[in-house]
């Protein structure tokens, strides 16, 4: 069992997505016993996900409707293996004020061996967040393998010790 944390800056467009995209994507591929939550780096408590990604979410067969946002925790950082973020920003911000979880933090696209932000569509209209969606979805779908590789090796590093 491996714990994945999804991070972007208000926990509502973005991250919540991609948590629900990623635990769905988990249980069809039978890692139903890991978990997937999401948090922001300068989340406002209690927001619910955007109305553009609720929308998306429930086009697809998931549901954002109870979604709360979360400021991540230090408590979320030491019980998670893998912390896939969106920015560079984020990136940086998770390993100076975390320091001794840094080495579990990386950008979403780093899973398929590049390195750029998905954008945030906060604010815009809907197609910004099609654009992030598209994005997401191909970063989860060509990125599978290696998010449970990384995250099932950390795993394997916090419960032996």
């Amino acid at each position: 069992m491996a714990n994945v944390l999804i991070i972007c800056t208000a926990n509502i467009c973005r991250s919540p997505l991609v948590e629900a995209m990623l635990r769905e994507k988990l249980r069809e591929h039978n890692y139903s016993d890991w978990t997937v939550s999401s948090a922001g780096t300068w989340a406002e408590w209690e927001r619910p996900a955007a109305r553009y990604s609720q929308k998306i979410a429930q086009r697809i067969g998931l549901d954002l409707s109870g979604h709360i946002a979360k400021m991540v925790t230090e408590e979320m950082m030491a019980e998670t293996d893998l912390v896939l973020v969106m920015t560079d920003n984020h990136k940086e911000a998770l390993q100076i004020d975390f320091k001794s979880q840094a080495h579990k933090v990386f950008l979403m696209s780093e899973m398929i061996g590049r390195n750029y932000n998905i954008v945030d569509p906060y604010g815009g209209p809907s197609e910004g967040y099609e654009e992030m969606y598209r994005d997401v979805s191909r970063l989860l779908d060509q990125g599978f393998e290696q998010i449970v590789k990384v995250a099932s090796d950390n795993a394997s590093i916090r419960t032996q010790g």
